[in-house]
């Protein structure tokens, strides 16, 4: 159990990763800082015309860089070391759906994950292996374009 002792101490707790606890990688675009806060209601990556309501992490760093490549934005592609400060759940869009169980590791949350790190040296999936999931990306949205317009 961890005692507040000062303001100072709490501060700096909240920028460090808490001893113990699990950390998760998060793939994007956005430029954050140690001790920021990535919280759902932002515009999805993956879904132009909704909001996120869920935001996502992954125990594997190879999930980490399809989402680092696969974000919106123009900046380069960025992962963090998070720790979530709510309830995960697994991540439905990637488990029992496409793959049985949850080997991807890849979890979604309503709560803010905080910004512990930053994992600045990755290497990136070969052009045509993400030419072919952007591809693939593009006739899912097709797909839920069609069932919204029906």
């Amino acid at each position: 159990m961890t005692q507040k002792t000062s303001d100072k101490s709490e501060s700096t707790r909240s920028t460090r990763p808490t001893p113990f606890a699990q950390t998760y990688f998060h793939g994007t675009k956005a430029d954050l800082k140690p001790g920021d806060l990535i919280k759902p209601g932002h515009q999805s990556n993956y879904d132009d015309q909704q909001n996120s309501e869920y935001i996502f992490l992954s125990a594997t760093l190879d999930a980490a860089i399809w989402g680092a490549e696969l974000a919106k934005g123009n900046g380069p592609g960025r992962i963090y070391l998070v720790e979530p400060t709510g309830d995960l759940e697994n991540d439905p869009d990637l488990t029992d759906q496409r793959f049985p169980g949850n080997p991807t590791k890849s979890y979604r949350s309503k709560d803010p994950f905080r910004v512990v790190g930053e994992v600045t040296i990755w290497e990136g999936h070969p052009e045509d292996q993400l030419q072919a999931m952007l591809r693939g990306i593009n006739e899912a949205k097709n797909k839920l374009d069609q069932s919204r317009s029906d």
